[in-house]
């Protein structure tokens, strides 16, 4: 299988891919193949290992620990990336989705407050064509609940965890992905214009951590906000949400003429009669 990169680059390296029927998340599948991802490449920086920075302003001012979860830079698992081209449709995303993410009693509290409960949550995007979940390592949906506008995940702490995005058109999309306000690829703080991964046309893309090379990732962990990768980094402001920004293809999108045509689609248009050869 080759799994592939959006940008500019025009070789694409052979490795594996971690793809799921479109049908739902597969376990098994999960369990049976390492996560291969496909980085945006108009920079090489993603190849680069990004270690939590030691020394910062933060332990001059130490400020008393934030309840709830945050995701650490786990341990190294092997994840090989390639490159490809891919020309946006448009500079804005063609759907956005933020998943908020937190320990039980702190969903608890938040599904209180929204009037909600909790159950096995996937969250489809834009005309709901893709579909993204939390998944564990196990492939086993996490638990979540929609309310009030937001999109509560239930974590554990130390739980290993996957972005799944399952794709069930015929067209690729790229993912720019971030997870606590920081890069998946690089790990600096989020920008949706930077490059991002590739899923193509009925297949799922997983992404299992932070990029560290071309070969690995730092798996994605839950635990203490002072033990995230955020609050080691750039700070814990924005610890506890995924955010995916979604771009259709170039020639390839689902603009509302298209969406109409499918909706309006006839199974049994009108029948006439056979006409002469000219």
């Amino acid at each position: 299988m080759q799994l592939r990169i959006a940008g500019s680059h025009s070789k694409v390296v052979s490795c594996f891919a971690l793809l799921s029927a479109c049908g739902g998340f597969d376990s098994q599948n999960l369990a049976r193949y390492p996560t291969s991802a496909v980085a945006a490449s108009p920079y090489r920086g993603a190849t680069q290992t990004y270690e939590p920075a030691r020394g910062s302003i933060a332990e001059a001012q130490v400020a008393p620990d934030r309840p709830g979860l945050g995701t650490t830079f786990g341990e190294q698992v092997y994840a090989p990336v390639s490159f490809t081209p891919f020309v946006r449709a448009a500079a804005s995303p063609w759907a956005d989705v933020l998943l908020h993410y937190n320990d039980a009693a702190g969903i608890d509290a938040h599904a209180a407050y929204l009037g909600a409960q909790p159950q096995p949550l996937e969250v489809y995007a834009g005309d709901g064509s893709l579909a993204v979940a939390l998944v564990d390592e196990t492939g086993r949906t996490l638990p979540g609940l929609q309310a009030g506008g937001r999109t509560l995940i239930v974590g554990e702490d130390n739980q290993r965890y996957r972005i799944v995005v399952r794709n069930a058109t015929t067209a690729r999309f790229e993912v720019v992905a971030s997870v606590d306000g920081l890069d998946v690829i690089d790990g600096k703080p989020a920008d949706p214009n930077r490059r991002g991964y590739i899923v193509d046309p009925h297949d799922s893309l997983v992404i299992d951590g932070f990029r560290t090379s071309d070969a690995n990732v730092a798996a994605f962990r839950f635990g203490r906000v002072a033990d995230s990768y955020a609050a080691q980094t750039s700070g814990d402001r924005n610890v506890g949400v995924v955010g995916l920004a979604i771009y259709s293809e170039q020639g390839a999108s689902w603009t509302p003429v298209e969406i109409e045509r499918r909706d309006s689609a006839n199974a049994f248009p009108s029948r006439g009669y056979a006409m002469p050869p000219r």
